[in-house]
């Protein structure tokens, strides 16, 4: 372990690495050090419904050339067999879990905005709910037992919007609101649960995160995203998925990391405390941004918020 891979021989499982904040996650933990197993729907021989060219095989290619070592398995984490199989290869191969990333979601297509529940597709709702709730139970299910097996292993749930944010904000419709809330409280009961046992469980948003998806719903690149601040000029606060994935890496490598142990945190947030910065060598702060400048109805400026 050095100060620059400063988790190398730690094992780390990031559920719904196949894009987003899942990649991000997994790239910086990889170039951190750690050894990371990449799940998801989306292979170089099929696609999710998604149907989208991310794969989890490009993710673990992305995680060993960051200076980690990538492994992909194909994984449905609604599907109790595969994800029992996935922890017992875990456990077979590394004998250890030390960071357990849950970022499943997969309902960008399935939540329709500001639409309330009783015009909501139904069957839509419940799936996305299955996906983004029911993932994160399966999964921390049978991998919990491995990440105890140690003390001082490291559960980040990955969700919208901070524990503070959402009490208060209707967010988007009923039943996106009601994941991402879930998935905050997820972690606060994991805090309980598994903090007399040694481990640490925390909630975590990103910003406005410039996924892949979130680029191409703009049409522009990570290389021009500037061009979409002309059609929506709060876009200018947006950060990249690395940034999510450098506060998780810096929550792994940290000894006192069980001070936040049932807590909310953001990206922007966490940056602050630990001092890491995104690509471009900013500090996108976008909760506090959006509540003091968007949600306040006040022109775009980003002027002491990045």
């Amino acid at each position: 372990m050095s100060d620059e891979h400063p988790l190398t021989g730690k094992i780390a499982l990031v559920a719904g690495a196949t894009r987003g904040a899942g990649r991000g996650i997994a790239v910086e933990l990889g170039a951190a050090g750690a050894t990371v197993y990449v799940t998801g729907r989306s292979t170089r021989a099929r696609r999710s419904e998604y149907d989208r060219p991310e794969t989890i095989e490009d993710t673990a290619d992305l995680v060993t050339a960051a200076g980690g070592h990538g492994i992909a398995v194909p994984t449905d984490h609604l599907e109790q067999d595969q994800v029992r199989a996935l922890v017992e290869r875990i456990d077979r191969e590394q004998g250890r879990l030390d960071i357990l990333v849950n970022d499943i979601w997969g309902g960008e297509n399935l939540f329709e905005w500001e639409t309330p529940v009783w015009e909501h597709d139904l069957d839509n709702g419940l799936r996305l709910h299955r996906l983004s709730v029911e993932t994160h139970a399966i999964t921390s299910h049978f991998a919990l037992p491995l990440l105890l097996r140690n003390p001082g292993g490291l559960v980040v749930e990955v969700t919208d919007g901070t524990a503070e944010y959402n009490s208060t904000n209707y967010r988007v419709s009923f039943f996106y609101d009601l994941a991402k809330s879930t998935v905050l409280r997820m972690a606060f009961a994991l805090g309980h649960e598994l903090g007399s046992r040694g481990a640490t469980a925390v909630a975590l948003t990103p910003g406005w995160m410039r996924s892949e998806i979130m680029l191409g719903h703009y049409d522009v690149t990570e290389e021009n995203w500037h061009d979409a601040v002309r059609v929506q000029p709060h876009f200018a606060i947006s950060e990249t998925p690395r940034y999510t994935g450098r506060a998780v890496a810096a929550l792994a490598a940290d000894p006192d990391v069980a001070r936040f142990n049932g807590t909310s945190q953001s990206s922007g947030g966490l940056a602050k405390i630990y001092g890491f910065t995104d690509l471009d060598g900013s500090r996108p702060d976008s909760w506090r941004y959006l509540v003091e400048v968007q949600d306040a109805g006040k022109p775009a400026d980003v002027t002491g918020y990045r």
